[in-house]
């Protein structure tokens, strides 16, 4: 599963299986009273719920490139904190977009308890619309 010895190596670990879209190895990595909140489009609860939710936003993605461009991060794989800011790439449509997301992450006996993430909605409803024409 996991071979993370920090929280940054946890979370640095854990956004690298997604962008590899390895989402059941990710989902392992989560406790069973996970809560992901994607900011303005919702919340999701539990490792099936944030694979099932990952597994049909990426399956509308032809490319998913999420880079971490500032990360930094407070106590033990006991109980910690995680923020991060990223360039979350994704091609969709044949188009390519960026979507600048700020992350925060909680950490709870070597597992992700909390993932949340603020962007703007509207980049994100114009990216999976499809093109006119």
């Amino acid at each position: 599963m996991t071979t993370s010895h920090t929280p940054d190596s946890l979370v640095r670990e854990f956004i690298s299986l997604l962008v590899s879209r390895d989402l059941s190895t990710a989902a392992a990595m989560v406790t069973n009273d996970f809560e992901y909140d994607n900011g303005p489009m919702g919340k999701t609860f539990g490792p099936e719920a944030i694979e099932k939710t990952l597994s049909g936003f990426f399956g509308m993605c032809t490319g998913i490139d999420w880079v971490i461009l500032r990360q930094t991060s407070s106590g033990t794989l006991e109980s910690g904190t995680v923020l991060n800011e990223r360039d979350d790439r994704i091609e969709i449509h044949g188009r390519w977009t960026t979507l600048p997301v700020a992350g925060v992450f909680e950490i709870r006996d070597g597992k992700i308890s909390l993932w949340r993430d603020y962007f703007d909605k509207q980049t994100i409803i114009e990216v999976m619309t499809p093109p006119a024409g």
